[in-house]
């Protein structure tokens, strides 16, 4: 499809060849005149959005405002692009839906928990990325999640996102009929993680499959809900058997994040540390320190290979 409506850049008008673009899969926004992405705050003829975000070469994002607030304050400092301390504006404070934040090349936006939650914010985010021009785009998930034999404080990357019956698909109903789409990510910027925790050396970091859930309670197994139908050992069966299949930690947005990303093109990771192992119990019982300090990991990792990523870029243009 041609770029969106509303504000022209004409530096933005013809692309490499090699550069890859960002695809939307939708005939109708080629014959509106606006487009509002309403739950940011934002459209194609009330903002330039080329001059506002045609320079995104990484976006990152996660479930709470204030994780990625920390995070554009984190990048900007291993960036050196400004003071980490400086105040950064929410770019979507007409709205208190969504917060999104942007130093340099790299935009932070938060999602929400939930598929639903991502969901919404993903294609708004894609169409912003779209009209926007942006070209060659790497997007990460951050988050927290349950282990499965892992010890808490371990960063798992995403191999598979898998449903809670171990296959990796997504399932959608789109006007009453059911939809499944793969949940693929690339590998190749899985292992560049994967190698990046290595030359850190800081903490301990996994491929493996990661299952997306509908719900944190019954749907992973919890006993500790409101309502339970089930005991101790249907629980540690079904753990058994997802870790047999490659499970490795449990959350609940990875599948739509991988569909959409997919999709749109973009080369897409899942990045989450685990904050507990699910067949040791169901509570948190770290202390708040070190919770803290297991969800800086992820922000660490991603952080390394942005910068890494960056530096690679200047030295292949000198």
């Amino acid at each position: 499809m041609a770029p969106g409506p509303g504000f022209s850049d004409e530096k933005n008008e013809t692309l490499c060849e090699s550069e890859s673009t960002v695809y939307v899969h939708n005939p109708h926004l080629d014959g509106m005149k606006d487009d509002i992405l309403y739950h940011f705050n934002l459209g194609t003829s009330t903002h330039n959005l080329p001059a506002m975000f045609g320079d995104v070469k990484f976006v990152c994002v996660g479930g709470s405002p204030w994780r990625m607030k920390s995070f554009i304050e984190y990048i900007a400092g291993e960036l050196s692009l400004e003071d980490p301390k400086a105040e950064y504006p929410n770019i979507c404070a007409g709205t208190d839906r969504y917060a999104m934040y942007k130093i340099g090349p790299v935009l932070s936006v938060s999602h929400g928990m939930g598929i639903p939650s991502i969901a919404i914010m993903l294609h708004e985010l894609i169409k912003l990325l779209y009209h926007a021009r942006c070209t060659d785009v790497t997007i990460f998930r951050i988050g927290t999640s349950g282990g499965l034999g892992l010890e808490p404080g371990t960063v798992v990357v995403t191999k598979q996102s898998v449903d809670a019956t171990f296959l990796p698909r997504l399932e959608q109903v789109i006007l009453g009929n059911t939809v499944v789409r793969s949940t693929d990510l690339d590998q190749g910027l899985a292992e560049e993680l994967l190698q990046c925790s290595m030359d850190l050396g800081q903490f301990e970091t996994v491929i493996g499959n990661t299952m997306c859930t509908m719900d944190f309670y019954e749907g992973q197994a919890r006993l500790d809900g409101a309502f339970c139908s089930y005991t101790e050992k249907d629980k540690q069966d079904y753990l058994t058997k997802a870790y047999e299949s490659g499970v490795r930690n449990i959350e609940m947005e990875s599948s739509v994040f991988a569909a959409m990303c997919k999709l749109s093109g973009l080369k897409a990771a899942v990045v989450c540390v685990t904050l507990l192992d699910r067949q040791k119990g169901d509570q948190l019982i770290s202390s708040h320190e070190v919770l803290h300090s297991y969800q800086q990991r992820p922000q660490i990792l991603v952080g390394h290979l942005i910068k890494k990523m960056l530096q690679t870029s200047a030295s292949s243009r000198s």
